[in-house]
């Protein structure tokens, strides 16, 4: 038995997987001021479900699988470690110039942020490595000595130490550590050559910071969770998700913690690649998961799930960069939580702010006052006030009206109904603008793909949203409530290697580059010996990064084969860099060299068959059909049958007005759209053309 637990900003779902692939589904609100507490309740919840006590379930679980997105609040919210910057003497403004760049370039009203570590933290060392890896200034050790002792005086909590080419010759870099382990034995320290080996020095060097602040936070949290989860009866293995789609284990996580930044979010594109693929037959997906917060949209095109170095913790290049590779998402203001305000103007805006789990939206009865997506889904009749979570949390219908009444429909001067419409088409707007910035443009056709809907709210408005892009298909898995912590039991065991490696196809060292290679190669079956011992399968990519001469930025370009035997193998790679110029940018140059700057390797150990993951569907008798009032935005009140998702067998369709019913999630079928029920549990959804324009009631909030 394996659990998989994705901790949100409004419910902490969990998914438990049996040995024959059978699968529940939990979940319980999130408890942020100890989220450890609110994993042990949703446990809880599973163990009442099936009446044995928390520890007798726990004991029967191998593996415990966690997302969480800990790490990157604490980074937004300035509750990281007091962190140090160590450099070399004459560099000290490397996190302050950063690499430049404005997303406005005549904009000069806006300042940039204060660097990650302030000036009054951030160090130089005497030292100076040239780009060959010669020795220009030896490490003088008195100065470092006394750095170390004001370090102490200042009550430094982590540090990241990032010397200029560290990467081609990293003995000052060891050293500094070796006294710094020395003389500040408590203090957890990064070095950037070892976390980040890439020629960017920006880059490189927010890596170590940002990494060496999320040390004493995620150790604390990792740590005390795994004998928290021990205590209560777990005897397994603890994996940790990460933010490039796989999972490593926690006493990794806590030794290098940046890979647990947007963990939960990554995990959605894997088991939206995996749906896609049995109940749609595509290799080409929109992934929507819909949280109490923020709407998180990705691309799986030809079956890869994308990912960028581009990270950005906040607005690019106003905020700060991992420089690690992620899976590539794009997130808005827009989930179930997002609170609904009308401004001085008179515009109607949704988000970015969220009512989160605590109050939560003002149908909960728990102290929230403004209204949120979650409260006009209520009112406009798509969930039902006694079913919610199956019935476990009775929603306040009269509580949410009123809030929409007060804050809301009085300012624009509409009618509850027409104010709540206008909330959620607002929302559904701004979904829909989200997933065209990832796919129209980037030159993707969304008529091309299935939509896929993830997350509790996913059902609410995904018809709506499909219908404006054109997608055919709209997919909401049977996990699709949960479809993060989904993902997280489909990913593999995987770890990134890199090594700086400089050289032309038009000179290429094939005996050099083969040698980086091999190396790259070994560290990986080091990585599968130890932490993926027991994996079914492991497989090993490997990528040169590369770009034409003279340009900025560069492409990862995969590898078809480990070796390079002969001029044939650089002509191909040549080939293949020329090939992925022109399909992410829509140009190339044929007749140009490629320029080589790194080179990088992924190793893969697959735990499980993701093809396990089905259900037997079977259709509950006592759950007879009913019939409620909905609002449509762009049809008004309707008559719409309300289906219990356990009472439709294999192959059942539900044409819409309808309402479909779970007690984790409900999916709204809009007036013209029909649903089916597959076999593997999911619902396949076929979507009418879109509907036209936005209301006129709801045209003013449009423009927010």
């Amino acid at each position: 038995m394996r659990f998989a637990v994705d901790t949100g900003g409004t419910f902490t779902d969990l998914v438990i997987e049996h040995a024959d692939g059978a699968f529940e589904l939990h979940k319980s609100p999130t408890t942020p001021d100890d989220p450890a507490r609110g994993i042990l309740d949703v446990l809880a919840v599973a163990a009442a479900a099936r009446g044995v006590e928390l520890d007798a379930l726990l004991a029967e679980g191998e593996m415990f699988l966690h997302g969480t997105t800990r790490a990157v609040n604490a980074i937004i919210t300035g509750n990281t470690a007091r962190t140090a910057f160590l450099t070399t003497a004459g560099h000290p403004d490397v996190l302050v110039f950063r690499e430049g760049g404005r997303t406005d370039p005549f904009d000069y009203t806006r300042p940039y942020p204060e660097p990650y570590v302030p000036r009054a933290l951030t160090f130089e060392v005497p030292e100076r490595i040239g780009a060959q890896g010669e020795v220009v200034r030896g490490l003088e050790e008195a100065p470092v000595l006394e750095t170390i002792a004001r370090l102490r005086e200042l009550e430094v909590e982590a540090i990241g130490v990032c010397l200029l080419w560290a990467t081609v010759n990293p003995a000052h870099e060891l050293r500094v550590g070796e006294l710094l382990a020395e003389h500040l034995p408590d203090v957890p320290v990064t070095l950037s050559h070892k976390l980040n080996p890439t020629l960017r020095e920006y880059r490189r060097a927010s890596s170590a910071v940002i990494d060496a602040s999320l040390k004493p936070l995620m150790t604390d949290y990792l740590h005390g969770l795994e004998q928290r989860l021990r205590d209560a009866g777990f005897g397994g293995r603890m994996v940790m998700v990460t933010s490039n789609a796989g999972v490593l284990d926690a006493a990794h996580v806590a030794d290098e913690p940046i890979h647990s930044i947007n963990s939960g979010p990554a995990m959605a594109p894997v088991a939206g690649r995996h749906f896609a693929r049995v109940d749609g037959a595509s290799d080409t997906a929109i992934i929507a998961d819909t949280g109490g917060t923020t709407y998180d949209v990705s691309l799986v095109r030809r079956g890869r799930i994308p990912t960028t170095r581009e990270t950005w913790l906040g607005a690019p290049y106003f905020g700060h960069m991992t420089g690690f590779p992620s899976v590539d998402i794009k997130s808005v203001g827009a989930g179930g939580g997002s609170i609904a305000w009308v401004d001085d103007g008179n515009l109607l805006h949704v988000g970015p702010r969220s009512a989160s789990a605590v109050p939560g939206p003002v149908a909960y009865g728990r102290g929230g006052t403004e209204p949120t997506v979650t409260d006009a889904s209520l009112v406009l009749g798509f969930l039902d006030p006694q079913y919610f979570l199956g019935g476990k949390m009775k929603l306040d219908v009269e509580g949410a009206r009123a809030a929409i009444e007060r804050q809301v429909a009085q300012p624009l001067g509409l009618e509850v109904d027409d104010a709540a419409a206008a909330i959620l088409t607002l929302a559904t707007d701004q979904m829909v603008m989200a997933i065209k910035e990832i796919t129209i443009n980037q030159g993707v056709d969304p008529t091309g793909a299935v939509l896929i809907g993830g997350g509790g709210a996913a059902g609410l408005n995904s018809v709506a949203v499909a219908a404006q892009l054109g997608c055919p298909q709209l997919i909401i898995p049977q996990v699709g409530a949960v479809l993060s912590a989904a993902g997280a039991l489909m990913s593999d065991l995987m770890a990134d290697h890199a090594a700086t490696f400089v050289a032309s196809t038009a000179s290429l060292d094939r005996e050099q580059a083969n040698v980086v290679l091999a190396d790259l190669r070994a560290r990986c079956e080091r990585f599968a010996a130890a932490a993926g011992a027991s994996a079914a399968e492991t497989t090993i990519e490997f990528a040169f990064e590369a770009r034409y001469p003279h340009q900025v930025w560069e492409l990862e370009v995969p590898l078809r084969r480990e070796r390079f035997e002969g001029a044939e193998d650089v002509a191909r790679f040549r080939e293949d860099f020329h090939a992925l110029h022109q399909d992410i940018f829509a140009v190339h140059q044929p007749e140009a060299e490629v320029e080589i700057l790194g080179a990088r390797a992924r190793v893969s150990c697959r735990l499980r068959d993701p093809d396990l993951m089905q259900v037997a569907v079977a259709a509950a008798e006592d759950l007879p059909a009913d019939e409620r009032r909905v609002y449509f935005p762009d049809h008004g009140w309707a008559d719409a049958q309300v289906v219990h998702l356990d009472a439709m067998r294999s192959d059942a369709s539900v044409a819409g007005p309808a309402v479909i019913e779970s007690p984790f999630t409900t999916v709204v079928v809009d007036p013209g759209a029909s649903a089916r029920r597959a076999e593997s549990g999911s619902l396949v959804l076929t979507i009418p053309a879109a509907a036209g324009d936005l209301p006129a009631a709801t045209t003013a909030g449009a423009a927010s």
